[in-house]
């Protein structure tokens, strides 16, 4: 079969790209789809919680990704950026922002980016000829506000954009969710509907699909000790959907994410988290082998907040997620 010198190029680029793909993709949870990155941790503290983070109700904005009804009051002008050095060539940024108005609720705004730097082009027969980029973004606007006391309820609404070389991808989509506090019990409990929407266009003939998630979570801080406690269940629409070959168990526990926060004080939090499908996904026949583990620490000075994540992926690499908060 003969190609054209730009049907060889477009092949040549989408067969570049799926091999990329490969790398964000692996090991997320659900079935594969398209716009992936929705899918990445936005923040070092979730990815050091191992994504169990739909139920972190307190002033850290980044968890309005994970459900709109946790926007609070609490994070008035709070701003936070993220950076975040994936494998290879691949980086990762992540901004957002909350304003609070009384008698209207809490308004939360972010961005979601991706670079895959540069790319080398070729055609049919391996032959060079240049470069291309390729790239995402999610521009992301919310709201929450207060049915009650302990009940509230939020929204999300995104613009979803990819690109590679001059072929693009988009989509609109929304969250919705809601959040039950108990602050007696130290406790919250929380649902939500993730990325419902649309695709306006693909890379190729096959509609890209969005990456829904249906999720539920709960947080508990322990009462005598300096101890929180996130479990987050995810693509709980899919729960037939587990690793290949797993066992019953498996197939439980790769809807599940766990985290664990010691809080030493205001100023020091050291934290662990654990997802089971990126572990069986990623793990290899090593006896011991840490991929699906998250790792990390938070640490204020001042008006600001550091907070790292280190994410194992076996013998692919490993993650190290920085976040920057503070408010303006």
């Amino acid at each position: 079969m003969v190609f054209s010198s730009a049907a060889a190029r477009r092949c040549a680029a989408f067969a570049t790209l799926l091999t990329l793909m490969v790398l964000p993709v692996l090991a997320q949870p659900g079935t594969l789809s398209g716009f992936p990155f929705l899918r990445m941790e936005p923040s070092a503290r979730a990815a050091a919680l191992g994504g169990a983070y739909s139920a972190m109700y307190g002033s850290d904005v980044n968890a309005l990704f994970y459900n709109p009804a946790l926007l609070n009051a609490d994070m008035h002008r709070s701003l936070s950026v993220s950076y975040l050095n994936h494998l290879s060539d691949l980086n990762a940024g992540f901004v957002s922002y909350a304003l609070h108005r009384e008698g209207l609720g809490t308004f939360g705004g972010g961005i979601r980016f991706m670079s895959w730097g540069e790319i080398e082009r070729a055609d049919e027969n391996g032959i060079r000829d240049g470069t291309f980029s390729a790239g995402d973004v999610a521009l992301t606007l919310g709201y929450a506000g207060q049915q009650s006391e302990n009940l509230r309820y939020g929204a999300n609404v995104h613009a979803v954009y990819s690109g590679i070389d001059s072929y693009s991808a988009s989509a609109v989509a929304a969250d919705v969710g809601v959040a039950y506090l108990v602050p007696a019990q130290l406790l919250t409990v929380s649902a939500s509907v993730n990325n419902l929407g649309a695709t306006l266009s693909s890379f190729g003939e096959t509609t890209d699909e969005l990456p829904v998630d249906l999720r539920l979570g709960v947080t508990k801080r322990l009462q005598y000790l300096p101890l929180l406690i996130s479990v987050t269940g995810y693509n709980l629409h899919d729960l037939g959907n587990g690793p290949e070959g797993g066992t019953a168990a498996d197939n439980i526990f790769s809807h599940l994410a766990f985290g664990g926060e010691l809080q030493f004080s205001d100023a020091f939090q050291a934290r662990i988290g654990y997802n089971h499908r990126r572990h069986q996904e990623l793990k290899t026949k090593s006896r011991l082998d840490f991929a699906g583990f998250g790792l990390g620490f938070g640490l204020s000075v001042r008006r600001f907040v550091l907070d790292y994540g280190f994410n194992s992926w076996s013998s692919f690499g490993r993650l190290h997620q920085f976040t920057v908060r503070t408010s303006v």
